[in-house]
């Protein structure tokens, strides 16, 4: 049995857990289990807390699917309000550590519970080899693919992990559907890609909805609308304040200097034990 906490981050859901102290655990396969939404709990990604030596934790992330992430943008506000909350980490300030790098947070509290986090979430990478992308130029922005015996135009840079970008006058879930998961396995990315469809709204304000690498569509991913504002000022689409609608709520991005900060709600759904 293993005690947990389900919560969302603007729709996005996780199973966070305490493993600081345990070194049994298979989390792959306990990710695989706690997410499943018929059997198990329910959520698009199991969190984990470890012990880090370079900052205060490190958020140890699993995908629905069992698959490891080197980050998750959602899940690391969802990751601070859970150790926060729960007196792993007794400041407001502090910094996580993940296989993407270590990160700046700031949680806001209400009542002494945190209802939103402000992450710094550094540079975007435009290198092709490192998002990566099979692609022998500088960077790999506005290229087109075949896909489903049409052409796209997608744009892709790494935020923690990979990202594809389709800009459209309107989100069709029928294409994010269809499109996504054929762009997520497309040669091109040899380890795959998150899919984010991207509707401009004007200048401030834009419509992203997500095709999630190794869980499929979700209702927000923070990396992806990080992203989706990065590429979205780099040509031209919007500014360096931006307000990103996805189903499961709102993210504010701002992108300063080349660094992107991402600020948005982390909520409690409930907690149990998990008998696996």
């Amino acid at each position: 049995m293993v005690k947990f906490a389900k919560l969302h981050g603007a729709g996005n859901d996780f199973v966070a857990i305490d493993g600081v102290e345990d070194e049994t655990w298979d989390y792959s396969e306990l990710a695989e289990k706690a997410c499943h939404r018929r059997f198990g709990v329910g959520a698009d990604g199991l969190l984990v807390v470890k012990p880090s030596e370079k900052a205060e934790c490190f958020m140890l992330y699993y995908n629905a699917d069992g698959s490891r992430a080197n980050m998750c943008g959602n899940g690391l506000r969802c990751f601070v309000k859970f150790v926060r909350d729960s007196g792993i980490v007794k400041t407001d300030r502090f910094q996580v550590e993940t296989f993407a790098g270590v990160f700046d947070v700031e949680a806001s509290t209400e009542g002494g519970k945190v209802k939103s986090v402000k992450v710094k979430m550094g540079g975007a990478v435009l290198a092709p080899e490192m998002i990566p992308v099979d692609y022998e130029g500088d960077r790999f922005i506005q290229q087109k693919i075949a896909v489903s015996g049409r052409t796209v135009e997608v744009s892709s840079i790494l935020v923690g992990v990979p990202h594809t970008m389709v800009f459209v006058d309107d989100i069709d879930m029928e294409e994010v559907l269809t499109l996504g998961p054929e762009i997520e396995k497309h040669p091109v990315f040899p380890e795959g890609t998150n899919v984010n469809f991207v509707k401009a709204v004007d200048r401030e304000n834009l419509v992203v909805y997500t095709w999630e690498r190794g869980c499929g569509h979700t209702l927000a991913c923070g990396t992806g609308i990080c992203a989706s504002a990065y590429v979205s000022n780099l040509i031209g689409i919007c500014g360096e304040s931006v307000s990103v609608e996805s189903p499961g709520g709102r993210i504010y991005i701002e992108i300063k200097d080349g660094i992107i900060y991402m600020d948005g709600p982390a909520v409690k759904i409930c907690e149990g034990i998990l008998e696996v």
